[in-house]
């Protein structure tokens, strides 16, 4: 299947009213600062949204700038119009007690197979099952029933900062994972119950990216393996984008070394500076390397209009990600019609 076909199991466009967002992308892309900036942006309008992480990294506390997130939802943060943003650290080893304590009355049973490494021992040798308690938690959250809200849900959505590209859909895709291991039982139902939610209408995977060819090339790839597994895709967002600095015309000449530096040492001077030689060579040799990453960039942004998915676009930050900049995204996401 190519890239640019667009199966059935795709997510439709946005805006996103889904109740599961799947954030994922190649590490370094960003993809916790989007998962954050789309929390922020469906809990605008007094919605409740919980947004989840599953790498043990507590990246989700440092960009909302709060202790390290226990087994256990905290408010992280406010949005406008009322909402609330709350967060989970998801841990297999809790995971797996809550779900011996919730179905089989074992907690006590469970910490004492924690104590002698029995539940590391059960996740290393079998991948597949952690997977299933981490994404089963995030099922729970997704169906959680509360009479007293709206809609009768506890959140309106829940954003799950999911792993890489790389591993998304092994990840996801968990009843293949354990296909070998559970014919039928717990686990086998558990994974079922999860796939049923990852392969609904509810559920969207979107995929965080830059304008540069690795990032790009995993992108597609991400695709291609999500859309083979059947799970439903969702957006492209391209973050970090540079606003180029010349005009059209400038940046042709610039990438072929033909730029007017007359006119640039007269641009030099005007600033008050002394338009020595080396300097406006320089200044050349600059325009020319930014011009020619323009150029790159079209190329890459075609590759990702090919997926035939929507695309959103997050500006580069120069000054690194604060929590100003997460509901500033937020905004961006909303006014690029994201989210409703």
């Amino acid at each position: 299947m190519t890239p640019q076909e667009t199966p059935p199991q795709d997510a439709p466009q946005g805006p996103w009213s889904c109740r599961l967002h799947v954030i994922t992308g190649k590490g370094g892309t960003g993809k916790t600062t989007v998962a954050g900036a789309l929390a922020v942006a469906l809990a605008t309008g007094g919605r409740r949204v919980l947004l989840t992480e599953v790498e043990g990294r507590q990246q989700i506390a440092q960009l909302f700038d709060t202790p390290p997130l226990p087994y256990a939802e905290r408010k992280v943060a406010s949005a406008p119009g009322g909402g609330e943003v709350f967060a989970l650290a998801i841990d297999a080893e809790e995971a797996l007690l809550e779900y011996l304590e919730m179905f089989y009355n074992l907690r006590r049973a469970g910490k004492a197979l924690g104590r002698i490494g029995a539940i590391d021992f059960a996740t290393t040798i079998a991948p597949g099952v952690r997977d299933v308690l981490l994404t089963g938690k995030v099922k729970e959250a997704v169906n959680r029933p509360d009479a007293t809200r709206a809609g009768g849900r506890a959140y309106d959505a829940v954003v799950l900062d999911a792993p890489p590209t790389g591993r998304i859909a092994r990840f996801l895709n968990v009843t293949a994972e354990v296909a070998g291991l559970a014919k039928m039982g717990p686990i086998r139902a558990q994974a079922d119950n999860v796939m049923a939610v990852m392969h609904s209408g509810s559920t969207a995977v979107h995929l965080v990216t830059l304008l540069e060819e690795m990032p790009i090339q995993e992108t597609v790839d991400g695709v291609c393996e999500l859309r083979a597994a059947g799970l439903p895709v969702g957006g492209v967002i391209v973050n970090m984008v540079r606003t180029p600095l010349l005009d059209a015309g400038d940046l042709q000449l610039a990438s072929t070394g033909q730029l007017d530096l007359e006119g640039l040492a007269a641009g030099v001077k005007g600033a008050g500076l002394r338009p020595s030689a080396e300097l406006v060579h320089a200044l050349a040799a600059q325009a020319a390397q930014h011009a020619r990453r323009v150029v790159l960039e079209t190329v890459q942004r075609r590759e990702v209009e090919a997926l035939g998915r929507p695309v959103y676009e997050l500006p580069l930050v120069a000054d690194g990600v604060d929590l100003g900049v997460v509901y500033q995204f937020a905004e961006l996401l909303r006014t690029q019609r994201m989210v409703g």
